[in-house]
């Protein structure tokens, strides 16, 4: 991925134009899903299928063989964390989204992703760290201010 790409639209998440934040993660998005090309991004596409139609292990099978195949395919380790968060298995969902930021250190939905595991374990300053590192990418993203209150309120 072209660094100076990246470097703008990271940028551009901090602009105090909604638009603009908003145009900037969709187009990260985009290139993290597309970073294997249309055969990565289509074998992404069907495991998201198997996934909305109730046949978890079929896309669970699928994300793990791409994950095998392309270990540096940073959203198919992210969205075998998402299964597994949603499976409630957030060991491995963390573990999975700590890969992802191993291989892409500004992936924000995988710095959330570890404050939600970390919460979810009731690890809540781990979360809270993990909230705080997502919300320096994303500083407007009040998804993460909501889970550091929410995160802070139970260590009281």
């Amino acid at each position: 991925m072209d660094n100076t790409v990246i470097d703008r639209l990271l940028a551009d998440l901090k602009s105090s134009s909604e638009t603009c934040r908003e145009a900037a993660s969709r187009e990260l998005w985009r290139l993290w899903f597309h970073q294997k090309g249309s055969s990565g991004m289509e074998i992404l596409e069907q495991a998201q299928a198997f996934l909305q139609a109730g046949r978890v292990d079929q896309a669970e099978l699928i994300l793990n063989q791409l994950i095998q195949d392309q270990p540096d395919f940073a959203e198919a380790w992210n969205r075998r964390a998402v299964l597994c968060y949603l499976q409630g298995r957030h060991r491995q969902s963390l573990s999975d989204c700590q890969q992802v930021v191993a291989l892409n250190p500004v992936h924000f939905g995988a710095i959330h992703g570890m404050g939600l595991c970390y919460a979810a374990l009731g690890e809540y300053l781990p979360a809270i760290q993990a909230f705080r590192r997502a919300l320096e990418i994303q500083p407007y993203a009040l998804t993460n201010q909501k889970m550091i209150l929410e995160c802070t309120a139970r260590l009281s």
